[in-house]
């Protein structure tokens, strides 16, 4: 399975871009993408950005994405329990 996940662009280069996921840098394509900045946020996939996101949109999709990876690692520690 993959996901497009939202990222923030902080370098360009021509049509290629640094972008920083979770502390992660990364190198993607901005050719479908125009007219794109440092500091913009955008949905990433398959070493492409996809398209412009919102900067609020984006981190509350960053925050739910870090929800669930804690989420699931408590689960496959035994943390998380059901109801008794």
């Amino acid at each position: 399975m993959c996901l497009a996940i939202p990222a923030k662009i902080v370098e360009i280069d021509g049509e290629m871009a640094k972008v920083e996921v979770g502390g992660v840098l990364r190198v993607v394509s901005l050719m479908l993408v125009p007219d794109l900045k440092v500091g913009d946020y955008v949905i990433t996939h398959a070493g492409f950005a996809l398209h412009r996101v919102d900067e609020q949109e984006a981190l509350a999709s960053i925050n739910l994405l870090r929800e669930l990876v804690e989420s699931v690692a408590r689960a496959e520690s035994g943390e998380v329990r059901g109801n008794d």
